[in-house]
């Protein structure tokens, strides 16, 4: 003996074999074939209508949400089951809060009162309308507004979308509910239902009197239809009525969702039946033949209910799986306020467990009505997206869902919104202004192309001329006494050097190369001991020719081009092999310095060895020094040797320039760097030339009267009687 049950709850138990498939039960807990080893149903269990919700949540964006659910059973395992599918998708929820099973006004105070203050716009309900009617009322005199309400299976029929009150308040309500499937004759069967047809049917009588208002004959009721207690007149039915003149609600057959679960359920068991009595699955273990009998075993019927798979009359597949559950198949309802000012269910999607993530949920969101008939689907986020270009920093002891946005640092990007970590730019790569996109650093050197280094190579060109053409005047007047007097050959090798000082500049413009990068320092480094030894030689040859002429002195033996040759040669000679000791040792580089202006690539010369690089500047400014030094103790000499005064001054200016030149060195970057040294080089040679041989000049080619011995002599002599 066995029974089989269409049941909408399970935890029935009688005696024999109980075959169980429920039609509207869908707790998880019934998954368990241990404990439920015959039990099937024709409903979706729990599991995925809380995925159907996150599904939706995660659609439309919502991260910041709220969960109610009933203090039961069915409502803590939903609410659970929800909330575990929203963390694996990093949603939050701003409360998960429980219904009183018995109704507490203290209790309904505080949830209407915490979801007013809740800046979460949807709350996702697990509940009973008997618990949760009292909750939603309070919710509604309180007049929140803007929420989106999510519901169970359940919600669909519930008496809350028939209570005025609530309608507005409920209006863009989606839930998540079992499909609805066409049963073909089912309203004509219902029509057809009559107590005369079926005077057995207790339900078709009662039915019946519900409908019509009025009561069959029986011993109760007169034939004047008056009660024999004559306390009050009821009408009796004629047995004429027409059902199909009714508007009544339960022949709607639009949101056949529970009857179409029985439908599907009686439908499992009849081709289970079917596949038994043709036996296909039954075989005489002794002939291995078809065994016809109806003598059906309660483990043959459940088996072949378990490997049942057909299709219905939508053409949809149905068949259970291994827990005895159906393929889970969900509408996506919206509660609507229609055209003629009435409220109804919309079908606005589906969701299709059977597929994977982001292909189970189809919406049709142009359907879709939401809370005030807007079109605009409602946020609901603790912090608004981060835009590009920002990074997301969750707030301490604060939900993921609720953070800060803080801009990326130097030389990262976010090129998504609600980015969590910032990206670093490839090295010859930089962030734009808005840092949502790498684009290629600027490159920078000092080019012959811009206006700068124009300016800087045409003054570079006269700046060497100018010396040549001074060459040109010493040398065409080499025999008069004002070159003849300062010491000519120097004064030949000063020029050369002074041209070589300004023509080195042009080294340093143009993009670094090795060659360049060699060439710069050290050949401005050797000219310019070149130039600052001529002119100390020329300064110790004034002093050594004055005090030569004094009665007795030994320094005759040094008047001559000797010792200012060898000066010149070992002051050079020093140099160039502080140079060379440079370039073996760490000899200058080109290389790209991406560090030193943002968004910027510096072409620049690396000096290899910084000291070698100072040791050669200290160098050129201890003899600059020197000759500073020679000159001032010597400019009060006679006239004739009055060429130490104009070498102080020379020296003055090198040395100023000199010593301004390394702070504004070290504070500039880039080709503006480059600019400072060429421009302290055609200071300090300008300075140079100006200060030595400008005033020889001007005798030269203005004064010729005053270029003579008598003139020079006339001169000293005057000085001599002055003192």
């Amino acid at each position: 003996m066995f029974f089989i049950s269409l049941m909408k709850f399970s935890g029935i138990t009688c005696c024999g074999y109980h075959l169980q498939i429920s039609y509207a039960s869908s707790i998880v807990t019934l998954n368990d074939k241990q404990q439920f080893p015959s039990f099937l149903r024709t409903i979706p269990n729990d599991k995925f209508q809380a995925r159907g919700m996150a599904r939706l949540m995660i659609h439309f964006g919502w991260s910041w949400v709220g969960i109610l659910y009933e203090n039961e059973d069915y409502g803590q395992m939903s609410g659970q089951m929800l909330r575990e599918e929203l963390t694996k998708s990093d949603i939050c929820t701003e409360f998960f809060e429980t219904i009183p099973v018995v109704t507490s006004e203290h209790r309904n105070q505080e949830i209407s009162e915490m979801i007013a203050a809740a800046s979460a716009n949807v709350i996702a309900i697990f509940s009973s309308y008997n618990s949760l009617y009292p909750v939603l009322k309070e919710v509604s005199n309180r007049n929140v507004t803007g929420k989106v309400w999510i519901g169970d299976d359940g919600w669909p029929d519930s008496p809350l979308f028939s209570d005025t009150e609530l309608l507005w308040m409920m209006h863009g309500t989606l839930w998540i509910a079992s499909r609805k499937g066409e049963m073909p004759g089912f309203k004509q069967f219902l029509y057809d239902i009559h107590p005369q047809r079926r005077p057995e049917d207790g339900f078709a009588v009662h039915f019946w009197e519900q409908v019509f208002n009025c009561k069959w004959f029986d011993h109760n009721i007169s034939k004047n239809g008056i009660l024999r207690n004559e306390s009050e007149v009821i009408r009796l039915c004629s047995g004429q009525e027409n059902l199909e003149e009714q508007n009544i609600h339960f022949f709607d057959m639009d949101n056949l969702r529970i009857p179409y679960n029985v439908h599907s359920a009686v439908y499992a068991i009849t081709h289970a039946l079917h596949t038994l009595l043709n036996c296909s699955s039954i075989k005489s273990p002794s002939k291995g033949t078809c065994k016809k009998s109806h003598d059906i075993k309660p483990w043959q019927l459940l088996h072949s209910l378990k490997t049942v798979h057909f299709q219905n009359n939508m053409g949809e597949e149905f068949f259970f799986d291994n827990d005895g559950n159906p393929p889970a198949i969900y509408d996506v309802l919206n509660w609507q306020r229609t055209a003629d000012d009435m409220f109804a269910n919309f079908i606005v999607g589906r969701f299709d467990a059977r597929y994977s993530e982001g292909q189970d949920l189809k919406l049709n969101e142009n359907m879709i009505m939401w809370n005030g008939r807007q079109t605009k689907v409602p946020h609901s986020v603790c912090t608004e997206s981060c835009f590009q270009g920002y990074r997301r920093a969750v707030r301490p002891s604060q939900p993921i869902c609720c953070f800060d946005c803080i801009p990326c640092s130097e030389g990262e990007i976010a090129n998504q919104t609600d980015s969590t970590e910032c990206m670093k730019c490839a090295e010859e790569h930089w962030p734009n202004e808005k840092r949502d996109q790498c684009i290629k650093k600027t490159v920078e050197f000092l080019s012959y192309e811009e206006p700068l280094g124009s300016l800087l190579a045409i003054i570079s060109i006269i700046g060497a001329l100018i010396p040549v053409a001074i060459l040109i005047i010493f040398f065409a007047h080499r025999h008069t006494p004002v070159v003849k007097a300062n010491n000519r050959e120097v004064s030949y090798l000063l020029l050369g050097s002074l041209v070589l000082c300004f023509s080195c500049s042009l080294i340093f413009i143009g993009r670094p190369v090795r060659t360049t990068c060699i060439l710069r320092q050290t050949a401005f480094g050797i000219v310019f001991v070149l130039s600052v030894s001529c002119v100390l030689a020329k300064t110790i040859m004034v002093v050594i020719a004055f005090n030569a002429t004094k009665p007795n002195s030994d320094l005759k033996k040094w008047v001559g081009p000797k010792l200012p040759n060898c000066i010149i040669t070992g002051c050079t000679i020093v140099q160039c092999v502080v140079c060379t000791a440079w370039l073996v040792i760490a000899p200058p580089f080109p290389q790209n310095n991406m560090a030193s202006q943002q968004g910027i690539i510096i072409i620049e010369c690396n000096e290899g060895s910084t000291a070698a690089f100072w040791g050669m500047l200290g160098y050129i400014g201890c003899l600059g020094g020197l000759s500073l030094l020679v000159a001032f103790l010597s400019r009060n000499l006679p006239d004739s040797f009055n060429e130490a005064k104009y070498i102080t001054f020379s020296m003055l200016v090198f040395a100023a320039v000199w010593l301004s030149f390394v702070p504004a060195y070290l504070s500039t970057r880039g080709k503006y760097m480059v600019a400072v040294e060429i421009f302290a080089i055609f200071s300090s040679s300008a300075g140079l030339m100006s200060c030595i041989f400008v005033p020889k000049c001007y005798v030269i080619l203005l004064r010729p009267e005053e270029n003579t011995r008598e003139f020079l002599m006339g001169k000293t002599t005057s000085g001599n009687r002055n003192k």
